[in-house]
């Protein structure tokens, strides 16, 4: 299992750098907010996903570990049911090129479109 050796928050608290075997990945707290794991996020079941739209402005306020093996992240928007795995961090890092396009894909086919800041 990857396990990250630093977790830090930009100041303007929108970016979480992970770093995994010595590479920084940057992840904007829009992403890991789309992404989230929670119940409420993924449904609760395959196909049961919910979109996540208008949530280009949010920042992660709070991050508390979870044993040793996850973290819950807390969002402006008062999400905080998601935990947040070294696992599932460590897909989202290196996926994100893809997971991001998916995500870009769906808010457009449902009519949404995404407001770069």
């Amino acid at each position: 299992m990857q396990t990250p050796s630093n977790i830090t928050l930009n100041k303007s608290k929108t970016i979480l750098i992970l770093t995994f075997n010595n590479t920084k990945y940057p992840l904007s707290a829009e992403y890991l907010r789309v992404y989230s794991p929670s119940a409420e996020v993924v449904g609760h079941g395959s196909g049961q996903e919910i979109l996540q739209v208008g949530k280009e402005n949010i920042t992660i306020t709070r991050i508390e570990p979870t044993g040793n093996y996850a973290i819950v992240l807390f969002f402006s928007d008062s999400h905080d049911s998601g935990i947040y795995s070294w696992e599932y961090l460590y897909k989202l890092a290196i996926e994100q090129d893809k997971l991001w396009s998916d995500y870009l894909a769906k808010l457009k086919d449902s009519g949404h479109s995404h407001k770069q800041h």
